[in-house]
């Protein structure tokens, strides 16, 4: 399933609305995050969260988002300090909040009526990742030549 946010750049900052915080933004651990390509880097930050002094980089990378996100892109540029839940950025986050909620209902988003499924149900164009997550799960040996044998978290039974 795709990972669905929605987001919206004004002056200083950037405001995000993640719409299902309980996806992986960048695939599930046990399907070694298929939504990001296997590299040394990936490997780095997948190992960073056994370290309690590295696990930040990991859940920068991979780990799951708040329902809100809120940025100031000029001091911040690399978007690391979420101001999402400090009290003192409140009118911005809302104000933001609310046009970005306006445009989406404007350009007739499914998400603003109740009818985000809609895009979980395309039909896959590569019927070879068709339920992969469930497949995997199963035991069934899958081609996954995109990523890394060392990206799979371990299957906890």
């Amino acid at each position: 399933m795709g990972y669905p946010i929605r987001g919206i750049i004004q002056e200083d900052y950037l405001y995000l609305h993640n719409f299902e915080t309980n996806r992986w933004p960048a695939g599930d651990p046990i399907t070694g995050y298929l939504n990001c390509d296997g590299s040394p880097t990936k490997t780095v930050c997948l190992n960073a969260k056994a370290d309690s002094t590295t696990y930040q980089y990991w859940q920068w990378s991979f780990g799951k988002r708040p329902k809100e996100e809120l940025y100031n892109i000029k001091k911040d540029p690399v978007c690391l300090k979420n101001l999402a839940t400090n009290p003192e950025f409140n009118d911005i986050k809302n104000q933001l909040h609310n046009q970005l909620f306006s445009k989406l209902r404007k350009q007739e988003d499914p998400r603003m009526f109740g009818k985000g499924t809609v895009f979980d149900n395309y039909t896959y164009a590569d019927s070879s990742g068709v339920d992969f997550y469930k497949r995997h799960l199963k035991g069934e040996k899958l081609n996954f030549g995109w990523v890394n044998a060392s990206d799979f978290a371990k299957i906890e039974e």
